[in-house]
């Protein structure tokens, strides 16, 4: 799952069908596996609207 994540992150024009074969094979389902898709993806849009708008991280990110 982190290996699919992972690229999908940051390398996602690269992400091929074979890609997910192996959160399959893990046990996986459809659902599952679009679930992992979406939350990654969502988590990649909102930090890049954060960086982009120059959102500051919050203090506990300082220690």
């Amino acid at each position: 799952m982190l290996t699919y994540a992972e690229k999908l992150t940051r390398t996602p024009w690269d992400m091929l069908p074979e890609d997910i074969a192996p959160l399959r094979t893990a046990g996986f389902s459809d659902a599952a596996i679009l679930d992992i898709n979406q939350v990654t993806g969502y988590y990649a849009f909102v930090n890049r609207l954060a960086d982009g708008l120059g959102v500051p991280l919050e203090s506990s990110w300082d220690d």
